[in-house]
């Protein structure tokens, strides 16, 4: 073999080791993609099943908050006003619901594979879901505002429609159309879901497994641990969106300060938490059901679908 022959395998090899890296790095960045596609399906389909399930629920509690209500008078103000009107104020949280299984299970799932080590533990975890839930705060709080509008009968006369609450906020300036409107609230929707999340994400797992080591089915631990889950996250969160709901139905140019609206609100209970947490009961109930089947859904469809 001559010295020219010797170097040209040579360089040859090379290229050759070249292209096969190149082709790999491709094909892990495809892997990457259609994964995090696929976990966003998947947190897409079981949160809009369990929105449009767990929806009445929802309507009583948000009347609860705002009047501060037992619920045998908030079913009555619901039936008074007609099974026309009970679904009054679904499409936005259902798209928000769909587009916060979106972004909480695709966001988390991209994160953690980041983060990733041999044992991802309750750190990483905890790390992974405040950061889903501030990315879900960011995308999200319009949703919400324009939900707790809609959900607000003293709202109806002068703003019946999603086109007509448009319309009020597109006629502010740039400044205060985003903080009088679509993001007035921001700063607790912010704290309540990047510390839910962080909390959701840190014992779903941990939960779960020890279920399933005690012989209970996959699918039961699941539902268990998202229902416990749910009603722990929510309980413990419940004043926060209390105030975020009487925030966000406000209308108005009128600036808020947040320590001051706090302290209005809790006077407005007459400084008692039993006034506050009216609602507390059914949205521990809601929150059981919801998590528990968002989480079963999606962990059925995470084993069902292909692995990548």
């Amino acid at each position: 073999m001559t010295r020219r022959t010797l170097l040209e395998n040579t360089t040859g090899g090379i290229h050759s080791q070249e292209a096969k890296m190149q082709q790999n790095t491709e094909d892990l960045a495809i892997t990457a993609v259609v994964t995090s596609l696929k976990n966003c399906g998947i947190g897409a389909t079981s949160s809009c099943l369990a929105t449009v399930l767990t929806f009445p629920i929802h309507k009583t509690i948000f009347r609860q908050q705002i009047h501060g209500i037992i619920v045998r008078k908030a079913f009555a103000q619901l039936r008074q006003e007609g099974l026309r009107r009970f679904y009054r104020g679904l499409l936005p949280p259902l798209l928000a619901k769909t587009i916060q299984g979106t972004l909480l299970f695709g966001t988390y799932d991209s994160i953690i594979g980041s983060l990733m080590s041999e044992n991802t533990n309750v750190y990483r975890r905890c790390i992974a879901g405040s950061l889903s839930g501030a990315v879900e705060a960011l995308v999200l709080t319009p949703f919400e505002r324009v939900q707790n509008i809609l959900q607000d009968h003293r709202k109806e006369a002068k703003l019946p429609t999603i086109q007509s609450i448009f319309k009020q906020f597109n006629s502010y300036s740039f400044q205060d159309k985003l903080q009088l409107g679509y993001y007035r609230g921001f700063l607790p929707v912010l704290l309540r879901n990047g510390i839910g999340s962080a909390l959701y994400f840190s014992l779903k797992d941990p939960i779960k497994n020890v279920l399933m080591k005690n012989d209970i089915p996959s699918g039961v631990s699941a539902f268990i641990s998202g229902s416990f889950n749910g009603m722990v996250v929510c309980f413990i969160l419940y004043p926060l969106s209390a105030v975020i709901a009487n925030m966000q139905s406000q209308i108005g140019k009128e600036k808020i300060n947040l320590r001051n609206f706090v302290k209005n609100f809790w006077a407005s209970r007459a400084k008692s938490f039993l006034y506050v947490y009216r609602g507390g009961s059914l949205i521990m109930l809601r929150s059981c059901i919801t998590w528990g089947l968002t989480t079963v859904i999606h962990d059925f469809l995470k084993q069902c679908s292909p692995k990548m």
